[in-house]
């Protein structure tokens, strides 16, 4: 059994500020975005909070209208604001009640040739179980199986997501060949921290899953908090809860006699990392570390893939890493750079922005 998991990064669309040439460009966006967001959460609007959320306003572009170009106000009922004709923004509303409607990202397609590269980059890899990051939605992922996966010849039987927190949409969802029907499901989106909040930024989606010899498998499937959106400090700590909890989900599956167990995704985080070490200084062994994998001359899987940007994990239960025939990176579907390049890439690769993924896939073959 071939189990891999990829940040796809969105298939058909994403917020226009993710869809900039680079992060550095897309991040103050999408600060200002978290922050009016919170102060727009209040259920009183101090004369404090007021002129820092029109200030926000103003610099996310809606001065003169509720569309800016990265940002959408949504009011159906109630005041919010009001634009004085000599210009500028005032905030009317005294808190929350006052008005009905909310502030979200505008969305924007994927390239096509990047959208076509995912897809090939997952027919490639052959995969009998593929955990997906970064995915729009189930309706979205069914879509791209049946639109550009089945005419490359190995479209999957089995799909599944289940909305996170992110109001992004970018989800973590599950993709199955045939022979590997998805069984029980649970979600813990409603896990909180100990202030009340949502604990994970988008889910640890937990999926059961039959396999022909009749052993189940159950992953775990992640997308760890960001380092880039917020405070490194307020991101370490939230991704430090949130690798405690996978473990704990993770124990708590093994106290029930479950052998086969993958903790899989994007984790943010690299291995020498406070904030993942929970999750790497127990039972559960990195693929990439077993004698079988080769990495491809490169430690990593984002970016350069260089040894500090190795953020994309297949954990495995004792049992399951016991079983490990093989395994790898796929890189071709990731930008190579240039003079020279570091890995073979697929000929339609010719500018960073056709790139399927910023992100390189991770896979392993399993004797399950």
């Amino acid at each position: 059994m071939r189990l891999a998991t990829y940040n796809v990064e969105n298939l058909f669309s994403r917020a226009k500020a993710m869809n900039l040439g680079s992060w550095a460009e897309g991040r103050p966006v999408l600060q200002r975005f978290a922050a009016l967001n919170e102060l727009l959460g209040e259920a009183v609007y101090t004369d404090a909070a007021k002129p820092k959320m029109a200030q926000l306003m103003i610099e996310l572009g809606l001065a003169k209208s509720d569309i800016g170009p990265f940002v959408e106000l949504r009011r159906s009922r109630g005041d919010l604001l009001k634009r004085p004709k000599a210009g500028g923004l005032e905030i009317t509303a005294a808190g929350r009640a006052d008005w009905i409607g909310s502030l979200v990202l505008r969305e924007a397609p994927v390239d096509e040739t990047a959208t076509r590269l995912t897809a090939r980059v997952i027919a490639d890899l052959q995969a009998d179980v593929l955990a997906v990051v970064e995915a729009d939605s189930r309706p979205a992922l069914v879509d791209f199986n049946h639109a550009l996966i089945k005419p490359l010849g190995r479209p999957f039987r089995h799909i599944m997501l289940i909305d996170g927190n992110d109001e992004r949409g970018i989800d973590v969802g599950l993709m199955t060949g045939p022979d590997y029907p998805i069984g029980p499901m649970h979600s813990h989106v409603d896990d909180r921290t100990a202030k009340g909040e949502a604990l994970f930024s988008r889910d640890c989606a937990q999926f059961h899953i039959a396999t022909p010899s009749g052993q189940a498998l159950v992953l775990l499937v992640n997308h760890l908090k960001s380092k880039g959106y917020g405070s490194q400090v307020t991101s370490n700590k939230r991704r430090l809860l949130q690798a405690q909890r996978v473990q704990a989900i993770y124990q708590g599956l093994r106290d029930q006699g479950i052998e086969h167990i993958a903790v899989v995704g994007d984790f943010n985080d690299t291995p020498d990392s406070a904030a993942v070490a929970p999750l790497l200084q127990g039972e559960l062994r990195d693929a990439f570390t077993h004698p079988a994998f080769d990495n491809g001359g490169y430690p990593g899987t984002y970016g350069t893939c260089a040894k500090g940007s190795k953020i994309d994990y297949l954990l495995l239960s004792p049992a399951l890493f016991a079983k490990v025939q093989a395994g790898g990176v796929w890189r071709q579907g990731l930008w190579p750079g240039v003079r020279p390049a570091r890995w073979a890439a697929y000929p339609e690769l010719t500018d960073p922005v056709h790139a399927a993924s910023d992100h390189a896939a991770a896979w392993v073959d399993l004797a399950l």
